[in-house]
């Protein structure tokens, strides 16, 4: 799966979850580090990658709007980088899943 991490997640995740997550993307390195809601939504629509985030608000907007894009909610509360890879190593199969349900839209990982 296309992950694209939010600025509320590490930079650091792309390299540390490489062996899972080999295409993942962090929002500053596709130019979008200071980008609003609605030009990050775009982007990974567009671009056919799942958002990964601990940003309430795109949970909503998936409600709202639907998918493409599939939202993964980091809902850890404030935690380390090392917690967010164990989470989302983890969670992997569940990821997989949910990934090939054309139904789901959101992902609560916690």
């Amino acid at each position: 799966m296309k992950l694209l991490f939010d600025q509320n997640l590490s930079h650091k995740l792309i390299v540390r979850l490489a062996d899972l997550y080999p295409e993942a993307e962090h929002v500053r390195n596709v130019g979008l580090r200071d980008a609003d809601d609605n030009a990050i939504w775009a982007y990974t629509k567009q671009n056919q990658f799942a958002f990964v985030t601990k940003d309430e608000d795109f949970h909503v907007r998936s409600i709202l709007h639907g998918h493409p894009p599939k939202v993964l909610w980091v809902r850890s509360g404030n935690c380390s980088t090392d917690l967010v890879e164990a989470l989302l190593r983890k969670c992997a199969g569940d990821i997989q899943e949910f990934k090939s349900d054309p139904d789901a839209g959101f992902l609560v990982l916690s």
